[in-house]
């Protein structure tokens, strides 16, 4: 018996497609951006701005570090929600992540507005081809809670195959046991039992970085969140976007200040960066123009 046209293409077109499934590489190789504080009194139009830049590099997502409105008001907290999504509306076409900042949950309301805006619990983890992000809460306290430590733990126990680990938050609550080179604090701990190699931040509004048994701690530049202290580039002090290439399992970092008039578009790599500022290395170099 003759087998129908119709059902020789329909076979056809089922077996190419999956071919062209099986074919199709895993993204082991992707870029994608992570964005500083956003507020904590922000400066106009530098969000914008550095949305914008990120944008032109087509990364495959982006990661915030929190602080997306400045928050702190359950009657106006909804409104500043919405305004921020008109931020987000020409970018639609990049998943982003956000972290839970100090500015966007401190009650029990403006909890269940960072979910319905961010689409999302306020710790949750996500994997992109071989590399896993765990995002953690400690957005009403300056330490990890007990609940979040334990989190933390089964989601890297659940990720054990994943060979690049990223762990953010928005406040570093590692901050001050890293820069003393404290080898006992129970996040490094789980990050070096479970293979982290990479622990982000914002909050502060700083550039830091500290490498501590293979785990870098990285404090992120502001998105618009005002600058405070010396205000200096070199001590930390500027706006900017940071480009992320994964390739495998290499991970190169490139922290790109803004363009005028936000700054002056130097582009600098973490080892470039200490607790206390830029090392002997570290002027940075110039971005080449981009429309």
């Amino acid at each position: 018996m003759r087998t129908p046209w119709r059902t020789v293409l329909a076979l056809s077109a089922l077996l190419a497609a999956l071919i062209g499934l099986a074919a199709t590489p895993a993204p082991e190789s992707f870029d994608f951006v992570i964005l500083g504080d956003r507020t904590g009194e922000a400066v106009p139009g530098v969000y914008e701005q550095a949305w914008h830049e990120a944008a032109a590099g087509n990364p495959a997502f982006v990661v915030s570090v929190g602080d997306t409105i400045q928050g702190l008001n359950d009657a106006t907290a909804e409104a500043e929600w919405r305004e921020a999504q008109k931020i987000f509306r020409p970018y639609q076409r990049f998943p982003l992540y956000l972290a839970a900042g100090n500015h966007d949950i401190w009650s029990d309301a403006s909890e269940k507005l960072f979910h319905k805006y961010s689409g999302h619990e306020p710790h949750y983890s996500f994997d992109y081809g071989d590399a896993h992000f765990t995002i953690l809460d400690n957005s009403r306290s300056d330490d990890l809670s007990a609940e979040e430590m334990e989190f933390l733990e089964a989601d890297l126990k659940a990720s054990v195959a994943q060979s690049v680990k990223f762990i953010v938050s928005h406040r570093p609550s590692w901050l001050i046991p890293a820069a003393l080179l404290n080898r006992s604090f129970p996040l490094h701990l789980l990050a070096k039992k479970y293979g982290v190699q990479y622990v982000i931040a914002g909050h502060v509004h700083q550039m830091l970085h500290v490498d501590l048994d293979g785990v870098t701690y990285l404090s992120m530049p502001s998105a618009g969140g005002h600058l405070r202290a010396s205000m200096k580039y070199e001590d930390g002090w500027f706006f900017a976007q940071t480009l992320v290439e994964v390739r495998g399992s290499a991970v190169d970092f490139q922290i790109r200040e803004l363009r005028p008039p936000h700054g002056e578009g130097r582009i600098t790599t973490p080892k470039d960066w200490g607790v206390v500022g830029l090392s002997k290395s570290g002027a940075g170099r110039t971005a080449a123009p981009r429309e």
